[in-house]
């Protein structure tokens, strides 16, 4: 345990070491259904909020309501359900967020931050709504109440003693809105720098890395009409019964309709298998629907070696089926790079790469022989890929391989990255980036009459590096639970700690409040199901989709305090009390007006046009999506979208290394956790587990209910996650899986994708020893 420089016991970044009562119930081979309504109905229970909160669900994703604080699933463009356009986790965020219970001033006066500290985050995120600011001095050891104006002067004196506006950093969440996104982004850069971090670093940046390059656009190319009318649907490192569950009501229309689902993951996820829908008679009392035609069960990181040998497998098909096979117009006319393509599969084996998938060659025949001769086909992905070291290169791959058949460009086919937070993909439309373009900066110019700094940012990798070597000295999170999202969590941990001020905007308490800089601000904030009224008139903000809709998103639900302020009024805020009289921008008019604001989005971002009168229609608006609709603006290859070649990597492990992969439970949404039932895993009040295959059980001479520690020597450095409970699980042999944030303390923060600079959470290696009750001193003296 650390001490600070006053030799007193500081609060452990991690959750307590500590097992509760774990119970294996039955693994399911589908979702949703009538249990899914059941666990939606007792969180509400659960926050005091029956009444209220069921009220706000039927405004949850519909016209003239709120948008779901969840996931960037994409609501339907036509007739929405009006038994409700929400899944079970959706219900969760919003029982949260619509919550009659409270964090007063009397909370904090009454418990210390080392006292919060023992708590696991679960009973963290029970306690309520934050109702008003929070301020930790120097020293301190309780938050005690600040003024929203002395805050601000407080931030601003930070900002302005800093020798650089370098020596700050400004992080987003994904559920901030574009109005609020845009404003926070304008500050940073008036203020001076780069500097913004964004959840989209640990989630989908490899996405954009690997799309931008070879289609010019660094978003997916489908819209949710596709998946209702297409030939194959590949679902690859993705689980949609838990990440994003109304993607299921989509693939059970599409497979209705004829199309053919190819479920590819190292765990056979029931949101993969079967689906229930509770809006359905069939689906409550009927046999629901199966969902995956094939589940192909890859190795950690054999995605690759699966990719190639589904492509060598369709150029065999081609080979006997001439012009059958692969659209020879489409590649003629739309790409570049195809011969040199076609003689790497000279130095390819079937089997080898089989071997090196994990997968059977049986299997991998048969599900090229179900694309072989289709044309429209849709690959889906999440952070099962994302998070991998050569991420940027298997979905360079998955391009290859629709790139072959003509599957983009076209109606019922192209790329479909499952997006995560509610507006990680609008935040970054928004100007959120660390690495900005010169002609986005020059349209902020124009309009504004400031020089943005043009030297790239800091991504949360690189900011955690700069925190950690005291080129950071600020930071302020727009939103997050940013220690637990983040990996390496005692190095993390240790980097806020010599942070000068870390200013959180939050609607609930997370650990993040508790391992902070030398002073910490708490900024409570509206939730996105709240009531916004300035200056009397309730407000609208927007928000982007997955699938690249603009929507309005308009609060229901009474504030359970007068203390709070919406994003955009404490990002002006906070920039009139920064730059004072050296502004160029009118902070007040956008404070006051967000009319104003999207009329300066209009102005400043391509796609805007008529923003105001656009985003107040019943559905709102597409953004231009220019390889939607089959153009492939490259910066490097003009109007053509290349072939790229990768390689296979080597995943070799020591005799005693297995490969860990994190995830999240069923009762999870990125670091908030709802309950302690993994449901579908069969997993119920225990969150410290790791999964095994059997083989790998009997082979190291433990078994299945063992107490093990797990530990990673990246970078020649020991880290250590102690005491978890083995279970046996249909997985790969060497691979294991175990959930985050718990273990995110073994990903070192070296442990990036190439490219993308992302944490490459789903690639660790481990080594698994019998739990030792000392353990605890190697820890405190890590």
């Amino acid at each position: 345990m650390e001490k600070d420089s006053n030799n007193k016991h500081l609060p452990d970044p991690e959750n307590p070491y500590k097992l509760l009562d774990l119970k294996l119930t039955k693994v399911e081979k589908w979702a949703a259904g009538v249990p899914a309504v059941m666990a939606a109905v007792s969180d509400l229970i659960g926050e005091k909020t029956l009444i209220r909160g069921t009220r706000a669900l039927f405004k949850m994703n519909q016209v003239g309501g709120f948008d779901c604080p969840s996931c960037a699933w994409p609501d339907p463009d036509d007739e929405r359900s009006p038994l409700g356009e929400y899944c079970e986790n959706g219900a969760k965020a919003l029982a949260e967020e619509a919550t009659t219970k409270k964090i007063t001033a009397e909370f904090f006066k009454e418990n210390s931050v080392y006292d919060l500290a023992q708590l696991d985050d679960y009973s963290i995120g029970k306690m309520g709504r934050l109702t008003e600011p929070m301020y930790m001095p120097q020293n301190g050891t309780h938050y005690q109440p600040i003024s929203w104006d002395d805050a601000f002067k407080k931030i601003a004196a930070h900002l302005n003693a800093l020798a650089t506006p370098d020596e700050a950093a400004f992080y987003t969440s994904g559920r901030t809105s574009n109005e609020a996104s845009f404003m926070y982004q304008l500050f940073a850069k008036e203020y001076g720098t780069n500097n913004m971090p964004d959840c989209s670093n640990m989630c989908h940046e490899t996405s954009g890395t690997a799309l931008r390059p070879t289609i010019g656009i660094g978003k997916g190319t489908v819209k949710l009409e596709d998946f209702y009318d297409t030939d194959v649907i590949i679902i690859i490192g993705q689980n949609p019964g838990t990440n994003a569950p109304r993607m299921m009501s989509a693939l059970e229309k599409g497979k209705k309709n004829g199309a053919k689902i190819i479920a590819i993951n190292p765990l056979p996820e029931a949101g993969l298998l079967g689906f229930h829908n509770p809006q359905q008679i069939s689906g409550i009392i009927g046999n629901g629907i199966k969902l995956a035609d094939l589940y192909l069960p890859v190795k950690i990181n054999g995605d690759m070696a699966l990719l190639k040998a589904l492509e060598l497998l369709l150029l065999d098909f081609e080979k006997k089926s001439p012009g059958e096979v692969l659209d020879h117009a489409f590649i003629g006319e739309k790409t570049t790079g195809y011969e040199v393509f076609l003689k790497q599969f000279e130095a390819y084996n079937l089997e080898e790469l089989a071997t090196a998938s994990g997968v059977s060659a049986a299997l991998l025949y048969e599900a090229a022989q179900m694309m072989a001769f289709k044309k429209r086909i849709i690959v889906c992905w999440g952070m099962g890929l994302t998070q991998q070291p050569n991420g940027v290169d298997m979905i360079k791959e998955i391009l290859n391989l629709l790139l072959l058949k003509g599957s983009i460009g076209k109606p019922g086919a192209g790329v479909c990255p499952v997006r995560g937070h509610s507006n990680v993909q609008g935040n970054r439309t928004m100007l959120i980036d660390e690495k900005p373009t010169d002609e986005q900066l020059d349209r902020l110019q124009h309009f504004f009459g400031f020089n943005p700094p043009r030297k790239h940012g800091y991504d949360v990798v690189r900011a955690i590096k700069a925190m950690q070597e005291g080129k950071v000295k600020f930071l302020f999170c727009m939103g997050g639970n940013f220690l637990s999202a983040t990996p390496d969590t005692t190095y993390t941990a240790q980097a806020l700690r010599k942070l000068n001020l870390t200013v959180f905007v939050s609607t609930k308490l997370n650990r993040s409040h508790l391992i902070h800089g030398k002073e910490a601000i708490i900024l409570p904030t509206l939730s996105r199901s709240d009531i916004d009224r300035v200056n009397g008139t309730h407000q609208i903000v927007s928000t982007e989709n997955s699938m690249g809709v603009v929507q309005s998103s308009k609060g229901v639900l009474k504030p359970v305090s007068d203390h709070l302020i919406n994003e955009t009024q404490i990002a002006c805020r906070m920039a009139m009390a920064t730059l004072g009289n050296k502004t160029v921008v009118n902070w007040q008019l956008y404070h006051d007006s967000y009319d104003a604001v999207r009329d300066a989005i209009e102005k400043c971002i391509p796609g805007f046009e008529n923003y105001n009168v656009r985003v107040r229609q019943k559905d709102g608006f597409y953004l231009p999506n220019a390889a939607r609709d089959g153009q492939f603006l490259t910066k490097q290859f003009g109007d053509r979208a290349p072939f790229t070649l990768t390689t296979v990597p080597d995943n070799t492990l020591a005799p005693d290394e297995y490969m860990m992969a994190t995830t999240r439970t069923h009762d999870q949404f990125n670091t908030t956790i709802y309950g302690l039932d993994d449901r579908y895993r069969g997993i119920k009040n225990e969150r410290r587990v790791i999964f095994m295959n059997q083989k790998d059980i009997d082979l190291a001479g433990f078994k299945a209910g063992d107490k093990v520690d797990l530990f990673n020597y990246d970078d020649g450095i020991e880290r250590i996650a102690p005491l978890f409970i083995i279970v046996a699980y249909q997985i790969p042999e060497r691979n294991t899986v175990t959930y985050f944030p718990e273990t995110n303390v073994l990903v070192s923060v070296n442990n990036v994708v190439k490219e993308s600079n992302m944490p490459a959470s789903k690639y660790v290696k481990i080594r698994i020893k019998k739990h030792d009750p000392e353990i605890y001193k190697r820890i405190n003296q890590l």
